[in-house]
C-alpha cells in the first residue's frame, strides 16, 4: 500500500491553515503545499502566516503546475466548490486520497462524480474553533476528523488516511456509520452556523437558554433530524443533545465560520444549509419553518452588504 507523503490543500481559510500547520509541524514544510488558481497564487505567494503566534510560510503552486499528490484536502467554502474541483485536477493521480473538510452533505458526492469513489474518504471536521483574520489563524481547540467509508471501493483510501492522520498526530476517529456522523454534523451546522450569523452572536449567545436565538437554533436542528430520518439516516434527540454539548466545549466568545463571513460581509453558506434543507424537505413534504426563517433573514442581510 502506498504511504501518504505529499499533501496538497485546496483552500487557505481557517481549516486549510489549521491542517497545513499540523502537517508541517509533524512532517516538515516540504510535506504540504497549497494549490490554487493563478490569481490567488499571485496574491498570496510568500505570505507569512501567524498560526497561534508561530510564524509560518507554506509552499504554494498553481493548479496548472500541480503534480499528483498522495493526499488532497479540500477545504473551501461551498461557494468555491465547483472551481476547486477544476483547480485540483492535476493533483489527483491513480492512488490519491481525497478528504473534504467542507461543511454539508454534498461534497463527497461531487468529488466522487468527478474523480471516482475509490479516491474519496467521507470526512467530518468537528470540535475546532479555528478563526482566520487576514493572515492570522487563532484556535484553542483543534477538534477532530471523523472519517469513514460508505462504499467498499473506499476502504483502501480509508486505511491510508487513518494511517497518515495517526502518523501526523491529527486527532481523528474511524466511524462505522459515517453517514450518521455526516448528517449529525450537518444538523449542528444548520443550527449554530446560521443562528450565529442571523443573530450576530457567538457560541455563547447561541447557547443562552431561553433566548430567541437558542430556540431558533434548536428548532432548525430538529427539522434536520426529521429530514435525516426521512432520508433513512436515524438521528435522535440524543444526537442533538450530543452536538449541543459539543458547542458548549468551545470558547463562548468564539464563532463559527458563517458568522465570520457575515462580519467580513462575504457571501455565506446559507444555500448549503437552509437552502439544502428547504429543497429536500419539499421532496418529503416536511415543514421547515425555522430554516425558512433563517434563509430569508440571512438573504436579507447579504442583500444589504
Amino acid at each position: 500500500m502506498v504511504v501518504i507523503q505529499k499533501t496538497a490543500i485546496i483552500g487557505m481559510g481557517a481549516l486549510g491553515l489549521l491542517y497545513a500547520d499540523q502537517i508541517a509541524e509533524a512532517k516538515g514544510k516540504d510535506a504540504v503545499c497549497f494549490v490554487m488558481d493563478e490569481e490567488r497564487l499571485h496574491k498570496y505567494q510568500g505570505t507569512v502566516f501567524d498560526c497561534n503566534g508561530e510564524r509560518r510560510t507554506f509552499a504554494m503552486r498553481s493548479g496548472t503546475e500541480a503534480e499528483p499528490a498522495d493526499l488532497v484536502i479540500l477545504a473551501v467554502k461551498y461557494n468555491g466548490l465547483e472551481s476547486a474541483l477544476d483547480t485540483m485536477k492535476n493533483c489527483v493521480g491513480e492512488d490519491t486520497v481525497i478528504l473534504s473538510v467542507m461543511n454539508g452533505i454534498r461534497s463527497e458526492r461531487d468529488l466522487a462524480d468527478r474523480y471516482g469513489w475509490k479516491h474519496v474518504v467521507d470526512t467530518v471536521a468537528q470540535g475546532m474553533d479555528a478563526m482566520k483574520f487576514g493572515s492570522r489563524l487563532r484556535y484553542a481547540k483543534k477538534g477532530e476528523l471523523c472519517i469513514g467509508a460508505e462504499r467498499p471501493e473506499q476502504e483502501e483510501s480509508l486505511r491510508k488516511a487513518d494511517e497518515f492522520l495517526t502518523s501526523a498526530g491529527i486527532a481523528h476517529r474511524v466511524e462505522e456509520n459515517i453517514l450518521h456522523r455526516l448528517w449529525g454534523k450537518f444538523m449542528l451546522n444548520v443550527g449554530v452556523n446560521q443562528t450565529c450569523m442571523a443573530y450576530e452572536t457567538n457560541f455563547g449567545g447561541a447557547l443562552e437558554s431561553g433566548s430567541e436565538a437558542n430556540r431558533v437554533m434548536i428548532s432548525a436542528m430538529l427539522e434536520v433530524m426529521d429530514l435525516a430520518n426521512a432520508e433513512g439516516v436515524l438521528l435522535t434527540e440524543a444526537d442533538l443533545d450530543e452536538y449541543i454539548q459539543l458547542i458548549g466545549t468551545l470558547p463562548s466568545d468564539s464563532m463559527p465560520s458563517m458568522r465570520q463571513d457575515g462580519m467580513a460581509r462575504r457571501p455565506s453558506e446559507v444555500e448549503l444549509f437552509a437552502g439544502t434543507v428547504i429543497a429536500m424537505a419539499e421532496k418529503h413534504h416536511l415543514a421547515v419553518p425555522a430554516n425558512r426563517f433563517l434563509y430569508q433573514k440571512i438573504k436579507k442581510m447579504e442583500a444589504e452588504y
